[in-house]
């Protein structure tokens, strides 16, 4: 299992890669950089990033915190009626309608963002514990792979050893 410094060794190996990190997304630190950055600070990239992830396991719109009933005048499985859902500035992963105290996994897989470019691709770690961490790869629009970026991320944020 790789940690931070292997991590981002094997993201900057994909076709393309032009730059990696492995952000906090709550303080927008990052924990590891690799390769160039979109505006040539690392530091400035991850706090901008952290700010897009949050906004999208933060917003409903991004990912709803309740599961869609089967049938209509069902209950989402494992809610009580409406009255009883926790507040809308509820955090996610803790105590927000939907999600099991137990499951603090980000409500987002990941995020792609395509400019004139490149592409980037920030794809959330889950961890054993309370996570806000995500892998931000950049990748160069004509010698990029998507597809294989996402996939490799994926992979790579399973295994990653967070220590």
């Amino acid at each position: 299992m790789p940690g931070i410094d292997a991590c981002l060794q094997e993201a900057m190996s994909l076709p393309g890669a032009r730059g990696a990190a492995i952000v906090d997304w709550t303080s927008g630190l990052a924990l590891g950089t690799a390769g160039e950055s979109p505006n040539g600070d690392h530091e400035a990239t991850a706090a901008e990033t952290a700010e897009l992830a949050r906004a999208a396991a933060e917003y409903t719109a991004f990912a709803p915190d309740t599961p869609a009933p089967d049938a209509p005048g069902e209950e989402a499985a494992g809610q009580g009626p409406p009255d009883h859902a926790a507040p809308d500035h509820a955090a996610p992963g803790h105590g927000a309608p939907g999600r099991d105290a137990a499951d603090k996994r980000p409500p987002v897989e990941d995020l792609i963002v395509t400019t004139r470019v490149g592409y980037h691709v920030l794809c959330f770690v889950e961890t054993t514990f309370d996570s806000s961490v995500f892998l931000h790869l950049w990748l160069d629009r004509d010698t990029g792979n998507l597809a294989l970026a996402r996939l490799r991320l994926r992979q790579l944020a399973e295994r990653l050893v967070l220590a």
